[in-house]
């Protein structure tokens, strides 16, 4: 099916094949003409699979009618919200906005903490109509009295499962009490635990609802595999991984901003150009990181999961877990970023033994084991004791158990984790 079979303007099915870009995904086929009719819509599809251009192009298509080239602000109030949990991914959204808008007057920008917040309600104050934004950098201009929303035609939760998981829903819901009554609704997001099913109940009247993939479900053009290996020596085999094979474009996560920092100054260190993202730095050296891993100059790039959902890097070939996440459904949000838009990519774990209970929930989640091979010299210690591993929130002790290895010795493949 081709775009031109979804109602869409003619000069936006150009900017779309100018973008390279001949046949919509299937949350965009599903969804485009739904938003386009109006109605609310529950999406869930997997990472990677075009869910910002599902809402995007259509949004734009039904403002058309507003669009206007005056400078007077009151000619350019905030008719859509689109609501994001993380800065990168704010900036992503409003990217594809002006990407695809570039054939429609209509003006649009973001609001995210992190940055000064006088430039954001400048322009604010100068009327937009498409407002991207952070639940709680929103909620700051709100008390400022520089955004009003009583004009709100749209609403959009994007990644709202990640929303809820970063405690925003009180922020969610007292940013809803400000909008008009009467509007249309858009849920969209890679997964949806219960718990979004419930919100959206609140949220959305008499919903489409668009399901393009299995709950919990990664795409097939990502290739999975886990290295075990002893805690001591992660740092070790992935710079081994990193320079034996190659790779000029890894994306790391780890669990924590200071493991971030540590790791990537150990990779720095060994001639692996390395930059560390997480919460703690700020906007502008955050951007750089992310400008110079996507020009080639940063080689990894390693982050936290304040990355996982705000990353759109084209053809990143390259997702390392040094460490598995606590939450199962994070893996699949984190090895998302690669094969992405019919592109393949590799998602390698480095797993020790105190990480067996995180990897059989992962393997539960996604309902199939991940195929595993030990690296040369690399060969775990059958007899190492786990070492207690500490939850994210309590600082407790989380339960550990053994996973067997076959013999040392020269590597052997296989799937599970053993």
């Amino acid at each position: 099916m081709p775009f031109t079979a979804l109602g869409l303007s003619a000069d936006l099915v150009q900017v779309v094949a100018e973008e390279g870009y001949t046949e919509p995904t299937p949350v965009q086929a599903a969804a485009i003409p739904l938003v386009l009719a109006g109605r609310d819509v529950l999406a869930a599809a997997q990472t990677g699979t075009g869910k910002t251009a599902a809402f995007v192009l259509p949004i734009l298509d039904r403002l058309r009618s507003h669009a206007n080239t005056s400078f007077s602000p009151a000619r350019h109030p905030v008719r859509v919200l689109i609501l994001v949990p993380t800065r990168e991914l704010a900036m992503q959204v409003d990217e594809s906005v002006k990407t695809y808008g570039r054939t429609v007057p209509l003006r649009a920008t973001v609001v995210f903490g992190g940055i000064p917040i006088e430039p954001q309600t400048k322009a604010l104050r100068a009327g937009v109509e498409i407002l991207v934004a952070t639940p709680g950098r929103l909620l700051d201009h709100v008390g400022q009295k520089g955004v009003n929303l009583g004009q709100v035609e749209i609403l959009v939760l994007d990644e709202a499962d990640r929303m809820l998981d970063m405690g925003f829903l009180p922020d969610i819901q007292r940013i809803i009490a400000l909008l008009p009554p009467r509007r249309q609704n858009l849920m969209f997001s890679a997964t949806f635990s219960d718990d979004i099913r419930r919100l959206s109940g609140t949220i959305l009247r008499n919903p489409a609802t668009v399901e393009v993939a299995p709950r919990n479900a990664t795409v097939d053009t990502i290739r999975q595999l886990v290295y075990p290996v002893d805690r001591d020596r992660k740092e070790a085999l992935l710079a081994h991984l990193i320079a034996q094979n190659g790779w000029r474009q890894v994306l790391v996560f780890t669990r924590t901003k200071i493991g971030a920092t540590r790791l990537a100054t150990y990779l720095d260190r060994r001639g692996l150009e390395a930059v560390a993202i997480h919460s703690d730095r700020t906007q502008p050296e955050r951007t750089r990181a992310l400008e110079g891993f996507k020009a080639g100059t940063v080689r990894v790039l390693v982050a936290t999961d304040v990355a996982a959902r705000g990353l759109d890097i084209e053809d990143l070939p390259h997702v390392v877990n040094f460490e598995l996440p606590w939450e199962p459904q994070d893996y699949i949000h984190r090895i998302g970023r690669t094969g992405r838009a019919g592109a393949t990519g590799d998602a390698v774990s480095l797993v020790s033994i105190d990480e067996a209970d995180l990897l059989r929930g992962v393997q539960r989640l996604l309902k199939k084991a991940i195929p595993w091979t030990v690296e040369a010299g690399f060969v775990p210690d059958r007899n190492a004791e786990p070492e207690p591993l500490r939850g994210p929130s309590t600082g407790r002790p989380g339960r550990t158990h053994h996973y067997a290895h076959r013999s040392p010795g020269r590597p052997r493949s296989g799937s599970g984790s053993r």
